[in-house]
């Protein structure tokens, strides 16, 4: 079972996350990881704080000599403006200077379509500032990396992904348009808005410019479709959350033959299924009661 876990607020030192369940083998690289969390600054209508604030890489834990060692993936993204932000964000009680006064002014106003309303009423704040620190897309570099890695997991499976944007506000990808494969990546990230259909790109840039020009929020859905998956290979889940079963305590490596016959088509063997059986309660509790050497109740 793969599961994660991340913390860290928008202007604190770092985000921190782990990836628990990862089996050994499975190789990751710094350089891999950098690369989606690159990736995930491309987009249309960004704010400016995507063009200065870097992330700072570091792998902490399972992994050694760019593969998986079968314990939790540690991973850490520091965050460039911390300097900026030490005396406002500091886990100690400090006095804040006449330069970080303007920086932690109460934040009394929610934003709307946000978290901030939710949380001060939830936990108790007078302001929103506790709530949109972690409630922020900040956050989301954590899981851009650690989806990094189970990505890797997946492509040793002979699994790729791709993804891409199918609407934003009422502009949608008509129906029958073609949809993007995962040797489309290179195309769909050269798109403002990772939409595969041209027309309904330009629409949907309008539509953000619109939008932004309003000053309204716009509901937005993308879609991310794997290939390779074989009948079976997919976890069957209920409620919200999936889970995928591995073995951290095993090698990734003994078991690229079994992974060999899914790719290559054949099946893995089958348990045979135990005989049908025709005892009744009666005849059961009969035989137990002659093992253990009593003598079995009998029925009124």
């Amino acid at each position: 079972m793969l599961r994660w876990l991340t913390a860290g607020e928008s202007h604190g030192p770092e985000l921190v996350a782990i990836l628990e369940g990862l089996p050994a083998g499975v190789p990751v690289t710094l350089d891999g990881i950098r690369e989606d969390l690159q990736r995930r600054k491309l987009g249309y209508g960004r704010g400016s704080r995507q063009k200065f604030e870097q992330d700072e890489l570091n792998l902490s834990g399972g992994v050694v000599h760019g593969r998986s060692i079968g314990g939790p993936v540690a991973l850490r993204i520091g965050n460039t403006e911390w300097p900026k932000w030490v005396e406002v964000m500091n886990p100690e009680p400090v006095e804040l200077t006449e330069r970080s006064r303007g920086r932690g002014a109460a934040l009394t106003r929610p934003r709307p379509g946000h978290a901030d309303l939710v949380g001060m009423q939830k936990y108790d704040f007078d302001e929103a500032r506790p709530v949109l620190e972690r409630a922020s897309a900040r956050e989301t570099a954590a899981r851009v990396a650690l989806g990094a890695v189970a990505r890797a997991f997946l492509e040793e499976l002979g699994i790729r992904l791709i993804s891409h944007t199918l609407s934003i506000g009422p502009v949608r990808v008509p129906e029958g348009t073609p949809l993007p494969r995962p040797s489309d990546l290179a195309t769909v990230d050269e798109d403002p808005l990772r939409c595969f259909d041209p027309a309904t790109s330009a629409l949907m840039v309008a539509e953000v410019d619109d939008a932004k020009r309003e000053g309204t929020p716009s509901a937005a859905s993308s879609r991310c479709s794997p290939t390779g998956c074989r009948p079976g290979s997919a976890p069957t889940c209920t409620g919200t959350g999936a889970s995928m079963r591995s073995s951290p305590r095993r090698s990734w490596a003994s078991r690229r033959s079994r992974r060999s016959r899914w790719v290559t088509g054949s099946p893995p063997p089958r348990a045979a299924a135990p005989p049908p059986t025709t005892s009744s309660c009666r005849d059961r509790t009969e035989s137990s009661g002659s093992a253990t050497g009593r003598a079995a109740p009998r029925a009124a």
